[in-house]
């Protein structure tokens, strides 16, 4: 099975832009679907979109549609969350997960995504 590292989060100022890295290794890359999720604390994780990797198809929770967009690079075998247009509301550790089924049981460690007011 795959191991996911994430990378790319920081500190920005709300209306400002990150991209996270999701690197996966292993040789069955293509069949995985990889989703970002984040929580912050005090609160529950929370699924943020989806990337099925042999479709490209992508998924988007309302929350970030039209700021956020997950792409893929299967040559490297990686994941990308694009965020723009930065909120203090998406302030958490983003985490991105993977799944051969709907039950996501590959994470990564998390990177910590910090916006400013």
């Amino acid at each position: 099975q795959v191991q996911l590292v994430e990378s790319g989060g920081g500190l920005v100022q709300a209306g400002g832009s990150l991209r996270l890295s999701c690197a996966a290794s292993g040789r069955t890359f293509s069949s995985y679907t990889i989703a970002w999720f984040r929580q912050a604390p005090g609160k529950e994780r929370e699924f943020v979109g989806g990337f099925r990797v042999n479709t490209r198809s992508t998924t988007y929770a309302d929350s970030v549609k039209g700021r956020f967009t997950i792409s893929g690079d299967n040559a490297k075998n990686t994941v990308y969350l694009q965020m723009n247009n930065l909120k203090p509301g998406d302030t958490a550790t983003y985490y991105c997960a993977a799944t051969t089924s709907s039950y996501y049981n590959i994470w990564g460690q998390g990177t910590q995504v910090t916006v400013s007011s």
